[in-house]
């Protein structure tokens, strides 16, 4: 194939799969109002969240993110200085709370460490710099990385989750199932890399699929995006 003939279709397809994608938030966004997720009162607060909300409800989570707010432990030298018994018992409602008390240890242990507490220092760090540094952390895989990088550290990162490769695969904008690297660079090569979109469109993203989208028995009939996609359509 023709260089030209090829660069001008693939630019094509990039304004009309952005195009899709900006109609999909503005409807989304029109449905559910502004989110203005993640919850969390520091950012030290939101990455303890991005971690204890791993495979549980973020009802779940936030009950054991209160109950570490309660003891003083929202810091990376208060966890350090608390075993991981202790810790496990006031992270119970997150499940898995002896593993999660662990990689609350590793992820402050990793704070102390590289970056002497300070999460300011942290953050001043260049995007591919910090993320693999995250990924190496046990017990942190992408998700929570780029939570912790997007909400708490204010980074252009899109979050990806089994919501975003659900919802993306059914109104065919990607061939499901794809990787989660797949999808992040899907998505955002073709959306400006502004945080508060990021923001705001996976939580639309995570409403959507908690409410509507379901892995089983989907909601069509309510669903705000039930026009743009194929099952929606058949299930009116």
């Amino acid at each position: 194939m023709n260089q030209d003939i090829q660069t001008q279709m693939e630019t094509e397809f990039r304004e009309t799969a952005g195009c899709r994608i900006m109609a999909i938030y503005s409807r989304l966004f029109d449905h559910f109002g502004p989110l203005n997720w993640w919850p969390g009162d520091s950012p030290f607060e939101v990455m303890v969240g991005a971690v204890l909300t791993q495979a549980v409800s973020w009802n779940n989570a936030a009950r054991a993110v209160n109950n570490l707010k309660d003891a003083g432990l929202l810091s990376a030298d208060a966890l350090l200085e608390t075993s991981r018994d202790d810790l496990a018992k006031h992270i119970t409602p997150a499940l898995y709370n002896r593993q999660k008390a662990r990689k609350l240890h590793e992820l402050a242990s990793f704070i102390r460490v590289r970056y002497g507490g300070s999460l300011e220092l942290m953050f001043g760090e260049k995007l591919d710099v910090l993320r693999p540094a995250l990924l190496g952390i046990w017990g942190i895989g992408p998700e929570t990385a780029d939570s912790i990088l997007l909400y708490a550290g204010q980074y252009p990162v899109f979050v990806v989750d089994a919501y975003t490769i659900r919802i993306f695969s059914r109104l065919e904008l990607v061939a499901g199932p794809v990787k989660y690297q797949e999808m992040q660079l899907f998505l955002e090569k073709n959306t400006d890399p502004d945080i508060y979109l990021y923001n705001e469109y996976h939580a639309l993203l995570v409403n959507l699929g908690k409410d509507y989208c379901r892995k089983t028995k989907p909601n069509c009939q309510g669903c705000p995006l039930k026009m743009q996609c194929g099952q929606g359509i058949k299930n009116m």
